[in-house]
C-alpha cells in the first residue's frame, strides 16, 4: 500500500538558516532517501515552494475567488513530501520515523485509498 508522507514545518525559521547549514540538513534527508530506497518503501519526494508562492482557490456565492497563499495560517506549514510503499500503517509509520524531518517538524502520515 502507499503511504504520503507530509512534511510540516516552520518555513521562516527554515529560511533563516544558513546556507551552509540547511545543506547538511539536505544531505540528512538525501541519506534518508537512500535508506528508503534501500528498504524497497521509495516512490517519489519533492520539496514545495513557500507558502507565499501559493495560491488557495474557493467558490464563494458561486464565484470563483484567488486568495495569495494557504488558506490556513497555522504555525508549521507543508514543506514536502514522500511517497512511500509499505506493507501497513506501522511498516509507514517505522520508515517515517527515521525521517530527519521529524526533528524540526510533524511528519502526517496518509494512506492512499485503496482500490483506486
Amino acid at each position: 500500500m502507499k503511504y504520503l508522507l507530509m512534511l510540516y514545518a516552520d518555513e521562516n525559521a527554515g529560511a533563516a538558516i544558513p546556507p551552509d547549514q540547511m545543506a547538511g540538513f539536505m544531505g540528512q534527508m538525501h541519506a534518508y532517501q537512500e535508506t528508503l530506497e534501500k528498504a524497497g518503501a521509495f516512490v517519489a519526494t519533492s520539496g514545495l515552494s513557500p507558502t507565499w508562492d501559493a495560491k488557495t482557490i474557493r467558490r464563494e456565492a458561486g464565484e470563483l475567488k484567488v486568495h495569495d497563499g494557504p488558506y490556513a495560517d497555522t504555525r508549521e506549514q507543508f514543506g514536502g513530501y514522500f511517497i512511500i510503499e509499505a506493507a501497513g500503517m506501522d511498516r509507514a509509520t517505522e520508515l517515517a520515523a527515521l525521517c530527519p524531518a521529524a526533528n524540526w517538524g510533524a511528519i502526517e502520515i496518509r494512506p492512499f485509498h485503496a482500490g483506486r
